[in-house]
């Protein structure tokens, strides 16, 4: 949601790897009524999230670090 009346869709990221190297896809919607729908099922979608914050992260176990690693290896083709 942009601004409460324009809505995008679609698979880019904010980021120059979207932008230039992926094929990616957005749709505009100018649309008010379907800006509010989005905007209101975001506000939904956030009362089930919870914070990560930098305890929890340091926390994680040493599995999860081995994961993070080798994914590591392969952000550039990911």
């Amino acid at each position: 949601v942009v601004d409460g009346e324009v809505a995008t869709v679609g698979s880019a990221n904010f980021d120059r790897r979207s932008f230039i190297l992926n094929f990616e896809a957005n749709a505009f919607i100018y649309k008010k009524e379907f800006a509010e729908k989005m905007e209101n099922q975001f506000k939904e979608d956030f009362k089930l999230c919870r914070e990560l914050t930098l305890e929890d992260y340091q926390k994680r176990g040493v599995w999860q670090s081995i994961k993070e690693s080798i994914s590591r290896l392969f952000s550039d083709v990911l």
